[in-house]
């Protein structure tokens, strides 16, 4: 069986650690795949998240706008309207996102079928 908390060794500078540092934790590579299908309201996104509290949502989102992978639009009506969809850096990332989806569905079908 293998080993769950093998630790990389990476050097300072790493492109890995770089990487992981954005998208990295439970909840960006989720929100950055369910942006990848277009656009999103606050409330769209959390309820395709599933679990996520919505002071939670917002941090991530401000992280991952900060970092420039998310664009918010936020418009002028009442009740207010914000939109959050990727940013040209995020959309960038979808080969990754959708290549972990992959390899998570892939792995999700080997442990139903081991038990």
């Amino acid at each position: 069986m293998p080993e769950k908390s093998k630790r990389y060794d990476c050097a300072p500078g790493c492109p890995v650690e770089a990487a992981l540092d954005v998208i990295g934790g439970k909840w960006k590579g989720v929100i950055l795949y369910h942006l990848g299908n277009g656009g999103l309201r606050f409330g769209a996104l959390q309820r395709s998240l599933g679990g996520i509290t919505a002071r939670m949502l917002t941090r991530q989102l401000r992280e991952l706008e900060s970092d420039g992978l998310v664009v918010r639009t936020v418009h002028a009506v009442v009740p207010p309207r914000v939109d959050y969809t990727l940013s040209a850096e995020g959309e960038s990332l979808r080969p990754v996102i959708d290549a972990l989806y992959d390899w998570g569905r892939a792995r999700q079908e080997k442990a139903a079928e081991a038990a």
